[in-house]
């Protein structure tokens, strides 16, 4: 009896707790209606751990002084920077190519929320398949002279993270500058003592956004999901591969591994490496230095003109969703989109219906099996909508494809680290390539079309006439897509 009476005391806390968590999501925060629906549906089902995930994951993150960039001047950014809005508002910007002209307010765009300069010499190697990509990486690690930066959300001291690992204690011997930042979140199962012989070589390791205590992180739901890797200050690798043996296709639940990465060469390897050392320092205490060994004078090594753009909850805009909607407007013929998960909010999902119902060929390639079971869900009920619209939708029946890509007219790209989700859009830490290159456009896209031959085509009858389980998980997925 005294077990009944000690109890009921906890009942109308918890509700006034509910409530003041409530109020906090609606009138404090400023969410976004979907988000807060979403929180309120979780709080009201799971009165306790509704609570606890709100606490873990619901708050949004204190910005102020998150990234400092100190060193803009010293790599005179600030001035590259205003040179270039100024010359395309007053129209006296040389492109090398008269057609990227054809994209300049994109390009502004990028410029003025995000100062993602353009540059128009680099050259580009396009990978798709994990173990040529993972073997480019290693060869350019081996002939590093002076600094490897490496960023992964997800590296695993698998059988390919050791090779990589046994590469750069080789290197640190050396008296090369190995440093590696990964995100705990994404790299869980891995600490940072498992690098000892890297440190006592001279390496560093750091971990971003770590928990204050063991298993309590009120940051968790802020991951720095970006793959990046700096060599010398002169080549670049950005795309969607992370450190693990699944990403060379050797996990069975998965199979092979498709995804689509970039090596650079060229200017646009600074804005990478500016990007890298901005993340180091918010992470470590031995702070990065903007100095000329960092950024070397790079000889022209193409004609590949390209943005670097970050986005997260930092930014004060949300950097990548809103080139992505840029770049949808700007297609006249076609638009291909591959992405593991696709969870739009309303602006995207209308942009996309808008180009299907103005007769522009729109084809979007998701995978046939989930990572991550609400996120696959949601996704199937968002890809219905756009059947409707008259969207061609692929499944990819080879394994699973992880590829975050936008092409649009053979023209324009994007490639990078940014999903098509609301986490991707506003809780990530993300980083993205903008091409305008008709050269490799024509190769994304001929990539996407060799991809067609591993997939199914999911037709308008077939998604209308799915069971209605399927339905359910679907409709609950939706409410919930919000804060996944």
């Amino acid at each position: 009896m005294s077990i009944i009476i000690n109890s009921i005391p906890f009942i109308p806390i918890l509700f006034v707790l509910n409530i003041f968590l409530a109020i906090t999501i609606i009138f404090l925060e400023r969410r976004d209606a979907s988000s807060t629906w979403a929180w309120i549906l979780v709080l009201f089902f799971l009165p306790f751990l509704g609570f606890i995930l709100y606490l873990l994951l619901g708050r949004q993150l204190r910005k102020k002084h998150l990234f400092r960039w100190e060193g803009k001047k010293d790599i005179g950014i600030d001035n590259l920077i205003k040179y270039q809005i100024d010359a395309l508002e007053d129209d006296t910007f040389h492109f090398n190519e008269d057609y990227v002209r054809h994209y300049k307010n994109l390009i502004q765009m990028n410029l003025i929320t995000g100062g993602a300069v353009l540059t128009q010499d680099n050259h580009i190697q396009i990978f798709d398949d994990g173990v040529e990509k993972f073997q480019s990486l290693i060869n350019d690690i081996s002939n590093a002279k002076d600094h490897i930066h490496i960023q992964y959300y997800i590296f695993k001291l698998d059988n390919l993270g050791k090779r990589i690992y046994e590469v750069l204690k080789k290197k640190a011997k050396q008296g090369v500058k190995v440093r590696i930042l990964y995100d705990e979140m994404g790299s869980r199962g891995i600490k940072k003592r498992q690098f000892k012989e890297l440190m006592d070589l001279g390496g560093e390791v750091e971990v971003f956004f770590p928990s204050i205590f063991p298993l309590i992180n009120p940051r968790l739901n802020f991951r720095n999901h970006r793959k990046i890797v700096v060599i010398d200050g002169r080549i670049g690798y950005i795309g969607g591969f992370n450190v693990g043996d699944e990403y060379l296709g050797l996990n069975s639940k998965f199979g092979y591994w498709r995804d689509t990465h970039l090596r650079i060469e060229g200017s646009s390897v600074h804005p990478l490496q500016t990007r890298f050392i901005l993340d180091w320092n918010q992470a470590s205490e031995h702070k990065i230095d903007y100095s000329d060994r960092y950024f070397p004078a790079i000889p022209k090594k193409g004609s590949v003109a390209m943005q670097i753009i970050s986005s997260g909850p930092d930014t004060d805009w949300p950097n990548i969703k809103n080139a992505y909607l840029k770049l949808l407007m700007e297609a006249k013929r076609y638009i291909y989109i591959q992405t593991p998960y696709f969870i739009p909010d309303n602006s995207f999902l209308n942009a996309i219906e808008v180009a299907c119902l103005s007769g522009i060929d729109v084809r979007i390639m998701i995978p046939n099996k989930p990572d991550h079971l609400f996120v696959y869900w949601a996704t199937y009920s968002y890809i219905g909508e756009l059947l409707k619209a008259g969207a061609k939708v692929y499944i990819y029946d080879k394994g699973f494809i992880h590829a975050k890509t936008i092409v649009i007219d053979d023209e324009a790209a994007s490639v990078g680290t940014a999903n098509i989700d609301v986490r991707s859009f506003k809780l990530n830490f993300e980083v993205n390539a903008f091409i305008y290159n008709r050269k490799i456009c024509h190769e994304l896209a001929e990539i996407f079309e060799k991809d067609i031959l591993d997939s199914r085509e999911l037709t308008l009858e077939q998604y209308e006439h799915r069971p209605i389980i399927i339905k359910f998980k679907e409709s609950i997925s939706r409410l919930l897509s919000p804060i996944l």
